[in-house]
């Protein structure tokens, strides 16, 4: 590792799951240890000049996945599943204005949509909260969930038929959704799907 003059190496957080970059921050040698030790994401704080580790007063830790440096070895890109919003200003990201300052709605990368909706439905599995739709399909079980998984398949196709644009977008995140759904009640992460086209596209 290539630390620079004043001890310290700048670490990239990025979200394991949806590749959303979270926020920048620097580790000496200590922090590294220690976030590899504890499996907690820790700094050094240069402007507080003391250790510091992610959520330490919010609770909004980020749990270290994997760590990897770059090709110069003087960066690292930290893996980690944050538990709750990551920028100090409520924000999931550091990273969410643009130049002119101005906050952005667009969470990056735009497929970490699914990662985000994913959460939401165990989310809504955990808490069952009344009247929720992903609630109903969950206590259908596979026959409720798999007729509405075929009921949108055969919408999408429909709609490919059609040549309609829109109409196609609209049922393809429904199938998406109902998708997402059935790998909640399955106990089926999604990122057991993406690993299985990987393995596939290699």
């Amino acid at each position: 590792m290539q630390f620079d003059s004043q001890g310290l190496i700048p670490a990239i957080v990025q979200h394991a799951r949806s590749g959303e970059v979270l926020m920048l921050g620097y580790m000496n040698e200590q922090a590294l240890r220690l976030t590899l030790d504890t499996r907690q994401v820790t700094f050094w704080s240069r402007s507080r000049q003391s250790i510091w580790r992610k959520g330490e007063t919010s609770g909004n830790v980020l749990r270290l996945v994997d760590i990897r440096q770059d090709c110069d070895s003087d960066a690292l890109l930290v893996l980690a599943e944050p538990a709750g919003p990551t920028c100090h200003t409520g924000m999931p990201s550091c990273f969410h204005r643009g130049l002119d300052g101005e906050p952005l709605a667009e969470r990056l990368p735009p497929s970490s949509i699914l990662t985000q909706l994913s959460d939401l439905i165990a989310q809504r599995a955990a808490e069952r909260p009344e009247g929720s739709y992903t609630v109903k399909l969950l206590d259908g079980g596979v026959d409720r969930i798999g007729k509405k998984i075929g009921e949108e398949a055969a919408e999408v196709i429909i709609a490919a038929k059609n040549a309609a644009p829109a109409e196609l977008r609209w049922e393809l995140a429904d199938l998406l959704y109902h998708s997402l759904v059935l790998l909640a009640q399955q106990g089926l992460p999604p990122e057991e799907i993406w690993d299985e086209l990987r393995r596939r596209h290699s």
